[in-house]
């Protein structure tokens, strides 16, 4: 690697505040990770296929990190990560293959667009959930507090393994865990509890960033140096953030994210328009 500058040098700690947000919210960090490095000048030019495999490397650190101490929580519905693990990761190894074939302006520009309407999930994320729970009770639907009792439905294991096959694609296309579409998934059309499904989602995200960043190593699209340069901070973050995600609120800090990431997805859409080709 290039000698450092200031960026690379400061890249455990921004991984460290990374990992402990992702895995507060049941993310792998990826939203936050590609736009890092495709859009600040790093001595290491990232293209959006090279930020995708990159990210997802890390993420195999941050996601084994947040499972280890979600484990020790017994947050885990292991039967149900595995189950959606099988449709997960022959997903990311499409949407892996699909980066060496996209433009790399519209790879930009698919994740840019993503990352609005993520950014736009956690911003009101409270008040969609509020409704969804109005639903509930006037459908007297209940959540799903076992995981034996979940396994009782056919139709929603099902319907949740067709679901996250999206969720892998989206995992190795964009270089993020997958979490973005499985926290929903498994929250709203598996009916399983928030607290559950965060980290389930951790859990179910070593198999999908593993199978994407081996795809992705296979095209040589992962930077190694800044991998764990990122990692260094993200396993410990993720600790953190495992820690605290039911002792802290995260109303406030989705929606500061959210709105962050409002900005992000903005830039990175302009820049890659900018390269549309005439």
């Amino acid at each position: 690697m290039k000698m450092m500058g200031t960026i690379e040098i400061l890249l455990p700690l921004l991984g460290f505040l990374i990992g402990a947000v992702a895995s507060m919210v049941g993310v792998g960090g990826g939203v936050f990770i590609v736009p890092l490095l495709t859009l600040y000048p790093f001595s290491h030019p990232f293209s959006p296929a090279q930020a995708a495999g990159t990210s997802l490397t890390t993420i195999i650190f941050t996601s084994l990190a947040s499972t280890a101490n979600y484990s020790r929580q017994k947050r885990i519905y292991y039967k149900t990560g595995l189950i959606l693990a099988t449709a997960t990761v022959p997903g990311a190894f499409l949407g892996a293959y699909f980066t060496s074939i996209i433009e790399a302006w519209l790879l930009g520009l698919i994740f840019g667009i993503f990352l609005f309407f993520v950014a736009l999930r956690m911003i009101f994320q409270l008040s969609l959930r509020s409704k969804s729970s109005d639903t509930e009770k006037n459908t007297n639907s209940t959540l799903v507090y076992s995981e034996d009792s979940l396994f009782e439905s056919r139709t929603v294991i099902l319907l949740g393994v067709a679901l996250s096959f999206f969720g892998g694609l989206s995992s190795g296309l964009l270089g993020i865990g997958g979490g973005s579409l499985l926290v929903p998934i498994m929250a709203l059309a598996m009916s399983i509890p928030i607290h559950i499904t965060v980290a389930t989602s951790m859990f179910t995200m070593i198999f999908t960033s593993i199978a994407g960043a081996t795809q992705h190593f296979s095209l040589g699209h992962i930077s190694f140096e800044y991998a764990i340069l990122l990692a260094l901070g993200t396993v410990f973050g993720a600790q953190l953030g495992a820690y605290t995600s039911k002792k802290v609120s995260s109303r406030n800090l989705r929606r500061i994210f959210g709105i962050v990431l409002v900005i992000v997805s903005i830039r990175m859409i302009l820049k890659y328009v900018l390269l549309i080709p005439a």
